[in-house]
């Protein structure tokens, strides 16, 4: 019987591949017999870069950095030689989780430093870059990480403009000249997890920029300025890609790897699976075992265990989730091709103890559900 592990991570609790051993260590309690295949994954948030790193096989490269608030920080990129491709993922840079909750501003926060990664990559003669989007502490549109490639943004007096989102409501000229022209060579694919257009009431300062740190005034002063980059981008490039499914994405970046960058932009759990082999692993499993922190409705929109369910759907495999909470609207994921989906909690427990005990409660869980799985089979 063979069972392909492939959970995403676990929020302030296990990174994927730690989340896969614990299954992994659950279900071997069962004995032999049991051929297991780990292969964590994820769908463009943060830990994509591991993800792709234990699909792929690629180097993982360390470089200095700014963080979202102008810092020099140390980010991970990859880079497969013979293939010529690299891999970024923009919360290295950028991400959310490296601040502090009083650290978070909308505002002012800059996507800099993925335009650095992205240098190194060409540095290192990128032919291909795969760009994961989730995660992110800004809401710049990418303009930081323009400026990082060479673009120049300015007001009417022909200053540069200030890091930051809040500052695009004064952008009068968008100077590409400088681009690193290299970029003209870069195939560009973006996982994103969202399919939020930039602007407007699902857009990027409307729906992620409170988690940013961003009050109502703040995201209607964010809003309005990424309005405004986007007519003078739109002026300067030809094209318009505001509406575009997506551009919201990580305040956003969406918008930018579009439009500057030429990207594609991909669902992330798709692009990451991709890589993995993912459909030849499925294809003589017996049972696939995913999970994430929280199912619920909102993971319909392109999370882990969706993408997941609906490949393993198209061939006839079963699939449970393990989650460490149901929350509302889980139950839709039924519809999607899982099977079974089970909570990781034993009992009434704190949240702090939940995180703590997450390893153990996933091997418990895994067991239980091979056990379930296997039960009155020869």
């Amino acid at each position: 019987m063979k069972i392909l592990i492939c959970p995403d991570s676990f929020k302030d609790a296990l990174p994927a591949a730690a989340a896969a051993r614990a299954i992994a260590c659950g279900i071997r309690r069962l004995g032999d017999g049991l051929q297991l295949i780990e292969c964590p994954l994820a769908d463009g948030g943060e830990g994509s870069l591991d993800a792709l790193l234990a699909a792929t096989g690629a180097e993982r490269r360390s470089i200095t950095v700014q963080d979202a608030l102008g810092r020099p920080t140390r980010a991970d990129w990859g880079w497969l030689p013979k293939r010529r491709i690299a891999f970024v993922e923009l919360a290295e840079a950028s991400g959310i989780q490296a601040l502090a909750p009083e650290e978070r501003t909308a505002l002012h926060s800059t996507t800099h430093g993925v335009g650095e990664l992205i240098r190194a990559a060409l540095d290192a003669g990128a032919e291909r870059l795969l760009l994961t989007l989730g995660g992110s502490a800004t809401n710049d549109g990418g303009a930081g990480m323009l400026v990082a490639l060479g673009a120049r943004l300015r007001d009417g007096a022909g200053r540069d403009l200030p890091p930051g989102g809040a500052a695009l409501v004064e952008l009068a000229e968008l100077d590409l000249s400088g681009l690193d022209p290299r970029l003209s060579h870069l195939r560009v694919e973006a996982a994103v997890d969202v399919d939020n257009p930039l602007l407007g009431e699902r857009g990027a300062s409307a729906v992620f920029g409170p988690q940013k740190g961003a009050g109502p005034e703040d995201v209607r002063r964010l809003d309005a300025a990424l309005a405004r980059y986007a007519d003078v981008s739109a002026a300067a490039l030809g094209q318009d890609h505001r509406d575009l499914p997506g551009a919201g994405a990580a305040g956003g970046m969406g918008f930018a790897a579009r439009a500057f960058l030429g990207a594609e932009l991909t669902p992330g759990i798709e692009l990451i699976m991709a890589q993995a082999g993912f459909e030849a692993l499925l294809a003589d499993a017996d049972l696939v075992i995913t999970g994430e922190g929280q199912l619920d409705g909102q993971s319909l929109a392109g999370k882990t265990p969706i993408g997941v369910a609906r490949a393993a759907r198209a061939q006839g495999v079963p699939v449970a989730v393990l989650a460490g909470r149901l929350a509302p609207g889980w139950q839709a994921a039924y519809e999607e091709g899982i099977t079974a989906a089970f909570a990781l909690a034993d009992g009434p427990m704190p949240l702090e103890e939940a995180l703590a005990r997450c390893a153990e409660l996933l091997a418990d869980r895994a067991e239980s559900t091979v056990r379930l799985f296997t039960a009155g089979k020869p």
